[in-house]
């Protein structure tokens, strides 16, 4: 099958990471992945949560929103309350990122990550789970722990079947006309963080969904070594 940008089917679109996009930010990169690019920003307060505090844990929680032209369509502000699909993506790069750090271990602060599309053409979750993690190992290494808090790096890809063939990191076009979609995040220790897979014009078997996790952790391997390249001025020393 020949893809519309000419990649093959388990081939990455071009992954990369500009650092210390935003001064005031403890942590911050654009992550590009292809024509998506998203902000990921990290500030760290000295407080937890309510419910948190006194118990010497930390916590990470994410927002994440598209801006008004990261498409073609210019899509209004989502101003007062978070649109359902909105709410699901934060909540899945907050699981992502707290699966890859010791709470215990951050003492009581708070990681905030802002995840802010600006350039959109598929992969937009997947993305900001990618470069939210390089923003949260800056804001970690500026912090000085003696021993990181990170267990494992993480990282997300999608995966989708096109007239039966499984595709590795789908664009736009090809995300839109997929008979089954499918987000896969996961640890660089080998763990699987959450698998979102779903029928959209076909079902799948549970072969094709192993062949799905397979593809996945090809291409997670790949994710894990850029990011690994984009964080190694700050774990140098």
């Amino acid at each position: 099958m020949v893809r519309i940008d000419g990649r093959e089917p388990n081939e990455l679109r071009p992954l990369s990471f500009e650092l210390d996009v935003q001064k005031h930010a403890d942590g911050s990169c654009v992550v590009s992945l292809g024509d998506t690019r998203v902000l990921c920003a990290v500030t760290v307060e000295e407080q937890v949560p309510r419910w948190m505090r006194g118990s010497g844990r930390g916590w990470l929680t994410a927002e994440y929103s598209m801006l008004p032209a990261a498409t073609n369509t210019r899509s209004n502000r989502e101003r007062v309350l978070s649109a359902g699909r909105t709410k699901e993506i934060q909540r899945l790069i907050g699981r992502s990122l707290r699966a890859a750090v010791d709470l215990d271990a951050l003492g009581e602060r708070t990681f905030n990550i802002d995840c802010d599309v600006l350039d959109a053409d598929g992969g937009t979750r997947t993305a900001a789970i990618t470069g939210a993690f390089v923003a949260v190992n800056q804001a970690i290494a500026k912090l000085a722990y003696e021993q990181s808090p990170i267990r494992s790096a993480v990282a997300a890809v999608s995966i989708g079947i096109i007239d039966g063939e499984i595709l590795v990191d789908l664009n736009y076009a090809e995300d839109s006309s997929a008979d089954v979609d499918c987000n896969i995040v996961g640890l660089e220790t080998g763990g699987l963080v959450e698998v979102q897979a779903t029928a959209e014009g076909d079902s799948f078997s549970a072969d094709q969904l192993g062949e799905m996790v397979t593809a996945a952790q090809a291409a997670l391997s790949e994710m894990f070594a850029a990011q690994a390249v984009a964080s190694s001025p700050l774990t140098s020393d």
